[in-house]
């Protein structure tokens, strides 16, 4: 067991158990940014230009269209701002495309139709089968590993490709961003959602039923046909400008009345309940501790701010009973069932099939062609 330290930097600490510090204490996550992410982000001047050249490109190539582009809405702040943003900044006209997976929240719903409402956009909205989503994601408990959103993110990033593939949709705007996500989740927390070995393994162990109206993507569709042969580009224009959290939430409060999450990605119930309680709770795993360090390193929190924080459980325990008792209903099992799961053998992303050494190729050839620079590990 190693002996346990903090970041003296961010607030990255040992329960990333691949983490290497320096000899000030200085963790590698923040040495990534600074040598590899920070000298090739540009959200200033240069970068507004240079995204303007895409934005024109768009609508060039979506005149006499419905819509110049599509863009996935979870009604979080990333997509929320982007939607604002690449209609009122870029006179963009998107498809506001929602996934249903089962686990909105009110406030996720009403974020959503409050902003569709105020910009006069059209919204289509995709439901996922519940009866195959929940199967899946009790396969997933059933595993023992950590990364239980695979089916919800899975699902979402697959519906989406597969609808901009069939109606010739060639450009998909993507809320991802350096500025709050310049740490990456290490790969032991949250692996890759894409890797279909993985989910089909898992799933053909402990799942109960075909899963045969739920959306798969595989890697090589997505990062190789879709990019290579159909010409389909996913742009991030958050990168190309500056984006801070706290504008972001300011602006779209006053602007369409919309409501903040506690914590990134608390849009989803599920999501709320795995990031806040069961992660940190049977794994030692806080995601907060990458959102934040994120924030930290371009200067958006400071580190007290962040362990003040920290200090604090990231879920509600006044309310945990009631969660667990959400959670089980929606798939149809007993609070004390889901708890059971608490207490299986603790797995990893190794210990099923999987494609890493795909992602480790595809992730190389990325980096060196200066296409993605904070990697995943």
């Amino acid at each position: 067991m190693r002996e346990y330290q903090v970041c003296s930097n961010c607030v990255m600490d040992t329960t990333d158990t691949q983490i290497v510090f320096d000899e000030h204490g200085v963790c590698d996550h923040c040495h990534d940014f600074n040598d590899h992410v920070l000298p090739n982000w540009h959200p200033d001047a240069v970068g507004e230009r240079e995204f303007q050249a895409v934005a024109d490109k768009i609508k060039l190539e979506g005149q006499g269209k419905p819509f110049d582009c599509i863009l996935g809405m979870s009604g979080g702040l990333d997509s929320s701002y982007l939607l604002h943003l690449a209609v009122k900044k870029y006179g963009l006209r998107p498809l506001v495309f929602h996934v249903d997976g089962g686990w909105n929240s009110d406030i996720a719903v009403s974020n959503i139709q409050m902003l569709v409402d105020g910009l006069g956009m059209d919204l289509y909205t995709e439901v996922i089968n519940w009866e195959e989503m929940k199967d899946l994601q009790l396969a997933f408990f059933k595993s023992g590993v950590p990364h239980l959103d695979i089916p919800q993110d899975h699902a979402f990033v697959a519906t989406l490709y597969h609808f901009a593939n069939k109606h010739k949709i060639k450009y998909i705007l993507n809320g991802g961003n350096v500025s709050t996500e310049c740490v990456r989740n290490p790969l032991d927390w949250l692996y890759y959602g894409t890797d279909l070995r993985q989910i089909r393994d898992i799933h053909g162990r402990f799942g109960k039923r075909k899963l045969k109206t739920f959306p798969f993507s595989g890697i090589l569709f997505h990062k190789f046909y879709l990019r290579y042969i159909k010409g389909v580009r996913v742009v991030k224009p958050l990168d190309y400008m500056p984006y801070s959290k706290k504008i972001a939430i300011d602006t779209l409060a006053s602007t369409y009345g919309w409501r903040a999450y506690p914590q990134k990605h608390f849009e989803s119930r599920f999501t709320r309940f795995y990031e806040g309680y069961w992660l940190p709770t049977r794994f030692g795993m806080d995601t907060r501790r990458v959102q934040f360090s994120s924030l930290i390193l371009t200067k958006q929190m400071t580190r007290e701010e962040a362990l003040k924080e920290l200090s604090k459980p990231a879920h509600n325990p006044a309310t945990i009973d009631e969660e667990f008792d959400y959670i089980a209903t929606k798939l149809d099992i007993s609070s004390d069932e889901l708890r059971d799961c608490m207490n299986l053998p603790k797995k990893s992303y190794r210990d099923y099939n999987n494609q890493r050494f795909l992602f480790n190729l595809g992730a190389a050839i990325l980096k060196k062609l200066g296409v993605e620079r904070a990697i995943k590990r």
